[in-house]
């Protein structure tokens, strides 16, 4: 798994083909290219780069369009790199129009993920489960997802499209922006920030059969947890789960500093933590060590 020397097998194919398959795919966020080892290490099939834990991870501020697209596709680039399994990556609004689009797309693709997700705010935007949202209109994103379906070369890259309309317009016009963009040619659609569980039913039960459905899982967000066998059975096919390993990264690393401020060194956290080795292992020494014995002259 994210091997120096093999890179991944047609990872664009494999997300199709996973969210082709029996119940939803289960996508963990990751925000750098070590936590997206860990999720690979922990056997998910896919990893998602989150832009809330990307903003977070390198500026440590809100995800509110901080972030350049050149930022975002670098972060995607070395999470792609990192791991064997598909990388879906949050790519904003497209960072500009549809002639910018074109762009992302391409840079995307390049960087090596299976697929992106597009949204329709206007920018600077704003994380999904935030107040004070606004969007462009629905004709202006239909033409961007026309734009990033012309722009991608290879046929088998992932193109999401998200409304945030619903916080904004409602539920109805969130559903019939979201029919709007399965026309303009997304592949899957994502109506973010539903409320309520029967506002979720109605989103899965109105888009049934336009495309496949992502659930946004958002930890702590305005979305209610429903369970994993709840959101199969209304027939979500990709769930994403998207902050919680950088929100257990956060509490990992502010416990371990209470301690240090309070006794001195860390000795007592230790037991708690892999060791030295351990981690070394996990992040690929060993590999290291079999190639310096392979190239060694």
């Amino acid at each position: 798994m994210g091997n120096l020397l093999s890179g991944p097998s047609a990872p664009r194919a494999r997300l199709r083909e996973l969210l082709a398959g029996p119940g939803p795919l289960v996508a963990p966020g990751a925000y750098d290219a070590l936590s997206a080892r860990l999720v690979e290490q922990a056997g998910f099939d896919v990893v998602y780069m989150t832009g809330f834990g990307t903003t977070a991870s390198l500026v440590g501020r809100p995800d509110v369009g901080l972030l350049s697209g050149t930022e975002m596709v670098d972060n995607a680039r070395r999470i792609a790199a990192a791991v064997d399994v598909p990388v879906i990556a949050d790519a904003d609004t497209g960072y500009g129009n549809a002639i910018n689009v074109v762009r992302t797309v391409q840079l995307y693709e390049q960087a090596g993920v299976a697929g992106i997700h597009l949204e329709d705010q206007v920018m600077p935007k704003k994380c999904g489960h935030m107040s004070g949202k606004a969007v462009i209109g629905a004709e202006e994103m239909a033409g961007k997802i026309r734009a990033a379906v012309a722009a991608r070369r290879d046929p088998d890259f992932l193109l999401i499209a998200r409304t945030d309309s619903a916080a904004v317009e409602g539920l109805d016009a969130a559903i019939a922006r979201a029919r709007s963009y399965a026309e303009a040619g997304a592949d899957v659609l994502f109506v973010e920030a539903p409320t309520s569980e029967d506002d979720i039913a109605r989103v899965a039960d109105e888009l049934k059969g336009v495309a496949p459905l992502v659930f946004n899982w958002a930890e702590g967000g305005r979305t209610p947890p429903i369970t994993l066998d709840r959101i199969g059975e209304l027939g979500f096919s990709l769930v994403l789960y998207p902050i919680g390993t950088l929100l257990a990264a956060t509490a990992g690393i502010r416990s371990f500093l209470e301690t240090l401020r309070a006794e001195g060194t860390p000795a007592s956290t230790l037991p708690d933590l892999p060791t030295f080795e351990g981690f070394t292992d996990l992040i690929g020494l060993p590999e290291i060590h079999d190639l310096e014995s392979r190239f060694r002259p």
